[in-house]
């Protein structure tokens, strides 16, 4: 039985256009934007990999050909590191390519932007009847438990959706989407409603959906049988919605962690700040370099 609850695979999608992100997302797609010395993505599949998940689907759109170059493994260029004697770079290079050994990478295609719910069920066809994790890109959290494994932990105990919940100020709540909560245990709640970009008037707890989930195989029953939205997409909110009128039981979890939003220009930049500062071996400096600025 417990077998049943341990989650083995993840979808990453990573076919969103990035708009809020123009004329930079004309060059270089939304994941590979650096915050420090790593792209978006690599914090994501590092999250993943250390969740214990040996398998990622990657949802794509037709044109993205980046994730295929980063996945590969570069020995022309360990043999001109070596040749040159740059031993530190070839340990970064080796240390790099050693974080994807172990986990099996598949990709589908979403061949046009039709909302975060179609995007998931593109992957459908690769997850089975399975369980299954998911991050998108535009959250990070930062805290030495994973925070696609604090879900995975409430999945095993209560074999139904999971949905990571953090907490904000009011005001900035109506930028989210915004759940009715009833209080379970410390940090755990059951989802009683779920408002996209509400209303001041319409807001009755500070928690707001992080884009990780833990999704149990009829949610993608939901997902195929969707209506679409006046703008055609398919909206993951909506599907949890209409889940939750029919009886069914999802849960959410207020995840332990520094929430780190990358989803537009400023987000992304405070983002980068914030684990540029941390960062050991660039913080002193910076903060150094900050100082001289005033």
């Amino acid at each position: 039985m417990e077998e049943q609850f341990n989650v083995k695979k993840a979808i990453i999608p990573i076919a969103g256009m990035g708009t809020r992100f123009l004329p930079l997302s004309l060059a270089i797609s939304k994941e590979f934007f650096p915050l420090v010395d790593k792209p978006i993505i690599q914090y994501i599949i590092e999250e993943v990999k250390k969740s214990g998940i040996n398998e990622i689907v990657f949802v794509v759109s037709p044109k993205q050909k980046m994730i295929f170059n980063y996945l590969k493994k570069y020995p022309d260029l360990e043999k001109i590191l070596v040749k040159r004697k740059k031993e530190e770079l070839v340990r970064e290079l080796k240390d790099f390519e050693q974080m994807f050994e172990g986990i099996n990478f598949s990709f589908v295609v979403q061949k046009n932007p039709q909302g975060d719910g179609h995007a998931i069920l593109q992957a459908g066809k690769l997850i089975g009847s399975e369980s299954v994790a998911v991050s998108f890109g535009d959250d990070i959290i930062d805290d030495q438990d994973p925070a696609l494994l604090q879900l995975m932990n409430v999945f095993k105990t209560c074999n139904a959706p999971v949905i990571a919940l953090k907490s904000l100020p009011k005001e900035k709540i109506p930028a989210y989407g915004s759940v009715v909560v009833e209080k379970i245990a410390n940090r755990l709640y059951k989802i009683k409603k779920i408002i996209e970009k509400p209303n001041l008037s319409q807001i009755q707890s500070n928690l707001v959906a992080v884009g990780k989930y833990v999704l149990t195989p009829d949610t993608f029953e939901y997902l195929k049988n969707a209506k679409t939205s006046e703008k055609g997409e398919i909206i993951l909110g909506e599907v949890f919605e209409k889940m939750l009128n029919d009886g069914k039981t999802i849960y959410g979890y207020e995840v332990k962690g520094e929430w780190l939003e990358c989803g537009d220009k400023a987000k992304w930049l405070k983002s980068f700040l914030y684990l540029a500062l941390k960062d050991a071996r660039f913080g002193p400096e910076l903060r150094e370099y900050i100082k001289s600025l005033k």
